[in-house]
């Protein structure tokens, strides 16, 4: 009988252990999705102020294109 207990016992622990387990996993998906989230928009950012950059680049005279180094 004791045997028995200690089977029903082993198997509470377990399903304990795969539901916190089941827990995280969604957790961790969110993380996830939202650090997604997150990457789509600097790329997006990253992308305007590049597009910014070469605009305000071709309209300033004197960019740093076209400066001599220092050493000449």
């Amino acid at each position: 009988m004791e045997h028995l207990h200690d089977n029903d016992k082993r198997l509470t622990e377990l399903e304990i252990k795969a539901s916190f387990a089941e827990d995280l996993l969604d957790e961790l998906n969110q993380v996830i999705v939202q650090q997604q989230e997150d990457i789509r928009l600097l790329v997006r950012e990253v992308a305007l102020l590049k597009q910014q950059a070469q605009e305000r680049g071709s309209d300033l005279p004197g960019s740093a294109r076209n400066e001599l180094p220092p050493h000449y």
